[in-house]
């Protein structure tokens, strides 16, 4: 029988900013230096291993501030996406081989097709969803060719024509960095069925999770990988001594977003399948699960459904999604650098003594 995967937990460089209040303009904190030192370093302190760097127009540019970061902390692994078209394929090789080198194997790739159609029109983007999935699939497929062949490499696609590409360096890790990939729709899932390391998952009812991990395995037995896809979830996290602290923050969150920001989320974003669902459990109600709440959802893109409660509640429902079959966390909470030392303090010792032998020991 193979030993479960181990459990990892990645957390959130708020590279737009951090809050405590969506919409009220004195709790906003404004992107620099300071802060992704202090949320590196106190998700560093937690227990997390990976960061994920966010790509919105909002945000600082991911490659840079990836790099500036993994070279400030000490163990702390770059979650950096490679969207379909943006970087010439085997520059891309190049980047991240020289990234992986240069940092001691502490990259790993996060596949995004862009949630906004606004937004890629805004970037020159002229591809489709569609397009842009099928971009994917040959782009990766190139990364994993330059790394794994000793030698020219040619490859004839739709979108790209390689005649004798070669890169230096190959890559650190073996065979290569691994790839995530967080999407909801058909063409997603078949990404991550033939080329994904974790499908993240945004927050959902336990069912469909289920459901959605038995149907992408399924897809990945057809490419034989049914026993290498692995699953994670995407979550916010709002941790407090007590429930009623919990609850009180998380209405404060988002009372004071206007009806403007919260038509703007919805619409920007209304071609997400990814979106679409989350909307549609908000629809639905403000509790899909016991503790899990679809409340940021109306103010933020993304993954917005959170895990609300004490630390025995968070780390519970953390280890229901466990048992379903996850084994990779992303989350995100606020302030960035203070729900990371919650977390660590309160809700990783309760999930190491669950799991003594899928953790890293603290």
């Amino acid at each position: 029988m193979n030993a479960l995967p181990r459990l990892e937990f990645g957390w959130f460089l708020p590279t737009a900013g951090d809050t405590t209040a969506y919409g009220l303009a004195s709790a906003q904190i404004a992107p620099s230096l300071e802060l992704f030192d202090r949320v590196v370093q106190s998700a560093e302190a937690a227990g997390f291993e990976y960061m994920l760097v966010p790509v919105q127009t909002a945000c600082w540019e991911a490659w840079i501030s990836s790099a500036m970061m993994v070279a400030r902390s000490k163990s702390m692994r770059m979650l950096v996406a490679a969207r379909p078209s943006y970087i010439n394929p085997v520059l891309l090789a190049k980047m991240i081989t020289a990234f992986d080198q240069l940092s001691g194997g502490r990259i790993c790739i996060n596949l995004i097709a862009g949630q906004s159609e606004a937004e890629n029109a805004s970037e020159g983007v002229k591809w489709g969803k569609e397009e842009r999935y099928e971009i994917m699939d040959e782009e990766v497929s190139i990364l994993k060719a330059l790394w794994t062949t000793r030698g020219p490499v040619d490859f004839d696609g739709k979108f790209y024509q390689l005649k004798g590409a070669q890169i230096r360096p190959y890559p650190l890790q073996t065979p290569h960095p691994r790839f995530y990939l967080g999407g909801g729709s058909r063409q997603a899932w078949e990404i991550s069925a033939k080329h994904s390391d974790v499908h993240l998952f945004w927050g959902d009812t336990y069912d469909r999770i289920r459901a959605n991990m038995a149907e992408i395995r399924q897809m990945a037995a057809a490419h034989g990988r049914e026993k290498d896809i692995g699953f994670g979830m995407r979550l916010q996290i709002v941790c407090r001594e007590t429930e009623k602290e919990a609850w009180d923050f998380a209405h404060g969150l988002v009372e004071h977003a206007s009806a403007a920001q919260k038509a703007f989320v919805k619409e920007r974003f209304a071609t997400s399948e990814a979106n679409r669902r989350v909307r549609e459990l908000a629809a639905i109600g403000e509790v899909i699960e016991k503790n899990l709440w679809t409340g940021i959802t109306q103010v933020r893109p993304g993954a917005g459904i959170a895990i609300v409660g004490n630390p025995e509640q968070c780390a519970a429902t953390l280890q229901n999604f466990v048992d379903l079959g996850c084994h990779s966390f992303c989350l995100s909470g606020y302030l960035h650098d203070e729900e990371a030392e919650r977390f660590g303090k309160w809700v990783m010792p309760i999930l190491r003594e669950r799991n003594k032998e899928r953790m890293l020991a603290a």
